[in-house]
């Protein structure tokens, strides 16, 4: 059954004495598209996750991201922005000028900018801290999973249900279909005894001319093309591979048919049953962009 690109996955733990968390969270995209935010002292955990993420997921955009809070072991560090110190003081002593102020501009003043001097938790390089990331991540995966896959069996079942009710609206145009070409025929027919106001010299030829003319309405051929992609649509909705492109091809396939089919009847009736088709695609289309 198809999976969705959208899902959420959560493990959490206590290390020492605080806190390890994974969250992962995947949303659509054309491809499989990764982001995972890792520690520094773990950023050889990196290639790992990316072939678990693979191995889970085919399409989306996939975003891993690890917390850790509180917890001895660890260290604490200050980060100086020295690029930024020098902005601030340049534009302090601009400011200076253009406003003819007094006053000094010292190492006090500077420091007193929250984002030039920063202090940062160094989670400690531990072999064991590193372990029960990967190990939560890798549960965090198998849920992202499982809710992708629960939320692609929903929308299975929306879009066989309004598949159900393309194929319903079809049969209404094809129990209408066998009357159009006599329809039509004797229709043009009239009109020509009408435009002649006489006698019609050959009358086999005319015959034989609004017969090809009435052919033309003919929409055997795309009903049944479109009976048969509908078929196609519902057995690759049931495949457990990555079917997401294959259903939106499918999908510009039938609606396709559906549009010739409005344009070669020229009937009322079938035309209404034709804007009620466009309008099941279009929501089955909506679901799709969601499809892995």
């Amino acid at each position: 059954m198809i999976k969705s690109m959208t899902g959420f996955g959560r493990r959490q733990s206590t290390w020492l004495d605080g806190t390890v968390t994974i969250e992962v969270r995947s949303v659509n995209h054309r491809f499989l598209e990764t982001s995972i935010r890792l520690p520094k002292s773990m950023g050889n955990l990196e290639e790992s996750f990316k072939k678990a993420i693979q191995e889970h997921c085919a399409r989306g955009r996939v975003d891993l991201t690890v917390l850790l809070q509180g917890g001895r072991g660890g260290t604490r560090s200050v980060q100086l922005d020295a690029v930024l110190a020098k902005q601030y003081h340049q534009a302090l002593r601009t400011l200076q000028r253009t406003l003819k102020l007094g006053g000094s501009i010292d190492i006090g003043l500077i420091a007193g900018f929250r984002d030039i001097v920063a202090l940062s938790d160094q989670p400690a390089d531990d072999p064991k801290l590193a372990k029960l990331v990967e190990k939560l991540g890798l549960q965090a995966l198998q849920d992202l999973a499982k809710m992708r896959k629960k939320e692609g069996a929903l929308l299975a079942n929306d879009i066989l249900g309004r598949i159900d009710t393309l194929r319903g609206l079809k049969g209404q145009v094809a129990g209408r279909a066998p009357a159009i070409g006599q329809e039509t025929f004797h229709r043009m027919k009239a009109r020509v005894e009408k435009l002649i106001g006489g006698e019609i010299p050959d009358l086999p030829r005319l015959h034989q001319e609004l017969a090809v003319y009435a052919d033309r309405c003919d929409i055997t051929e795309e009903l049944v093309r479109l009976d048969a992609h509908m078929i196609q649509f519902q057995h690759t909705v049931h495949s457990t591979e990555s079917v997401g492109k294959t259903l939106d091809f499918l999908l510009q396939e039938m609606g396709r048919e559906v549009n010739t089919v409005g344009s070669k009847a020229n009937d009322a009736t079938i035309t209404a049953s034709v804007v009620q088709m466009k309008a099941e695609l279009e929501r089955i289309r909506e679901q799709i962009q969601n499809v892995e």
